[in-house]
């Protein structure tokens, strides 16, 4: 193994000024955003309202999305695979949880016109989408992907180019909204199965990690430019953060969950039904 992930062409200590500035500014817009389709939401239907808890779940997700982007994780991410699976805890694992609890379609849908609202409605249930957020297709993207990751050259050649290292957080970020949305969104999903397959596809989910953890604890097929105690490190930093993330998701799940209404019966139609013969 190298001594040191590759270091990003005109990346310092500190870490460049557009590098901070650039995602300050698109979080703090992503912010703003959702602050104000949440006035426009209360207005709208002030009898409604929006949940606190949703709003404030939503903030919680940008600002990990701060912590991993920003000093001092980005630069220490940059030079240490220990800050790099930290950066990708937080990217796409605990941010992604946040944020998709914060019911974001949910909350564009009540401020949208009605034409508007319509037509988001449709993209939702088109073909298309139903594959996306299967939980299938989610578990794939975001937890099969890092196998790719790993375990060829890939994570070399991403970590040597700034445009492709971004293009990764973006997957992260993606990827892993998917898979908590598909799992335990609370915002609408035509496709999402019951309960016990979307707890199967978490517990693929949790052994996927534990190993690929392993196999990079262990040096095992993997292809990472550090040292060996960086990568045992981040192995760990993945095998345990990953566990709590997984746990939170299957608390998400539990407190999300509502079971289908039963049928009643017509009245009069049970009461024959059951009624004794009379002779």
């Amino acid at each position: 193994m190298d001594h040191h992930l590759p270091a990003h062409e005109g990346h310092t200590a500190g870490g460049g000024a557009a590098e901070v500035l650039l995602p300050a500014l698109v979080l703090a817009a992503v912010a703003c955003a959702y602050l104000l389709l949440v006035r426009r939401a209360c207005r709208r239907n002030p009898a409604l309202g929006w949940s606190r808890w949703r709003t404030a779940g939503f903030l919680t997700g940008v600002a990990l999305l701060g912590v991993a982007l920003l000093p001092p994780v980005a630069p220490f991410a940059h030079e240490d695979f220990r800050g790099h699976m930290v950066q990708h805890m937080l990217i796409g694992m605990y941010a992604p949880l946040a944020l998709v609890l914060a019911a974001p379609v949910t909350l564009l849908l009540r401020t949208l016109p009605a034409s508007r609202g319509r037509q988001l409605t449709a993209v939702l249930h088109s073909p298309p989408a139903r594959v996306i957020a299967h939980p299938t297709v989610a578990l794939a993207l975001s937890t099969g992907s890092l196998a790719a990751l790993y375990l060829t050259p890939l994570f070399r050649a991403v970590t040597a180019d700034p445009a492709a290292h971004w293009l990764l957080h973006a997957h992260f970020l993606l990827s892993g909204c998917l898979f908590a949305h598909a799992v335990a969104g609370p915002d609408p999903a035509p496709s999402r199965p019951g309960v016990r397959t979307r707890l199967v596809h978490l517990g693929v989910a949790i052994a996927a990690h534990a190993v690929i953890s392993q196999l990079i604890y262990g040096g095992f097929l993997v292809d990472i430019p550090s040292p060996a105690h960086q990568v045992r490190g981040g192995a760990e930093i993945m095998y345990y953060g990953g566990d709590i993330a997984e746990l939170l998701l299957a608390v998400a799940l539990v407190a999300t969950w509502r079971p289908a209404p039963r049928s009643r019966p017509r009245r009069g139609t049970d009461a024959r039904q059951t009624a004794p013969a009379t002779v």
